[in-house]
């Protein structure tokens, strides 16, 4: 049986955070585990250079992701966990890529727009000012991650629908030239990935600076959870739990059990400071084994690079005879 393939990216700018382990991480941990499928995972450090300029961030951020990954019980038996960076065939692929993509697609692209639109807002004289081209290429190179293994399906968020829906574009646009090498990927839309919000109630994200890091110590967990926004409503005064961060949050790591309790709760009129303890404890047993593990990795950066070289090993099995055939397609070769 011709297994699918699954590919997923994890930009290495930060550490990942418990929206990020809801919505993308645990999710994609359990589908590693399926056996009708081969999951594609990388630590996608190129793109993570088009918004990130620091080393030593970057350097950080590819062991604190791949420490998180490897923790949380990534299955590497079935999937292939890699570095992009050690994947050249995919740069290769980049600049076959870039020259039959058309330059009006990449001005559609929405990153270009949003940039492009803020210096029109800020009245620049160069609507260009500040924009890269990897910034403006970057759906181009996202385009070779998908296309070097021919991934049959890509989980996205909505926010990424257009870069898979331009990977379709700029695949159809080869095999018209070339000859049919690519499969046509489809965005998977995950319907049921949870939004977290963050401390200030408003969606976790790094660029809001409200989140809470995945693996934080108990003590420091603590403090931040104690920070998250309520209002005024005194102990004994009814409160709903809809729209509420610590209920979303609680949510995301308790059984449907425990849920319909802590409910009841609020409909009782529970305390904020009791319900931050009851969110505490919650997400802190939940992460507890993970978060030994995580720390254990961060102290023996050689088993993960291993793991990452034997990922690459796998990657490159497929993506070192293929790019032989895509050279030869576009006139490449020995004479």
């Amino acid at each position: 049986m011709n297994k699918a393939h699954v590919l997923t990216g994890i930009t290495t700018t930060g550490t990942p955070h418990l929206g990020n382990y809801v919505g993308a991480i645990r999710p994609a941990i359990l589908a590693s585990k399926d056996p009708n499928v081969i999951p594609f995972y990388f630590l996608a450090d190129y793109h993570a250079l088009i918004k990130c300029q620091e080393p030593e961030r970057v350097r950080q951020s590819s062991l604190e992701v791949a420490a998180t990954w490897l923790a949380l019980g990534l299955d590497t038996s079935n999937a292939v966990f890699y570095r992009q960076s050690d994947v050249p065939e995919i740069l290769e692929l980049n600049w076959m890529l870039s020259c039959v993509t058309a330059k009006g697609l990449m001005n559609r692209a929405h990153a270009y727009k949003a940039a492009v639109a803020e210096n029109e807002q800020d009245q620049a004289a160069d609507t260009d000012k500040g924009i890269t081209m990897g910034l403006f290429g970057y759906p181009v190179l996202m385009a070779a991650d998908i296309l070097m293994f021919n991934a049959h399906k890509v989980p996205v968020g909505k926010d990424q629908i257009q870069h898979i829906e331009m990977a379709r574009d700029i695949a159809a646009r080869f095999n018209h030239i070339y000859g049919e090498h690519f499969v046509l990927p489809e965005a998977s839309v995950e319907t049921n990935g949870a939004t977290l919000a963050g401390l200030d109630g408003r969606k976790m994200s790094k660029s809001y600076n409200n989140t809470i890091p995945l693996f934080e110590p108990e003590k420091k967990l603590k403090k931040l959870i104690n920070k998250i926004k309520t209002n005024s409503l005194e102990p004994g005064e009814v409160k709903d739990p809809e729209g509420c961060t610590l209920f979303s949050l609680y949510q995301a790591f308790a059984t449907p059990a425990e849920v319909a309790i802590v409910r009841q709760r609020y409909a009782e009129g529970i305390a904020w400071g009791e319900m931050k303890g009851i969110l505490f404890e919650t997400i802190n047993e939940h992460i507890a084994p993970a978060r030994e593990r995580y720390e254990a990795l961060l102290q023996a950066p050689d088993h993960i690079e291993a793991e990452l070289q034997m990922g690459a090993q796998k990657a490159r099995a497929l993506s070192a005879p293929f790019l032989q055939k895509l050279r030869a397609a576009v006139g490449i070769a020995k004479l």
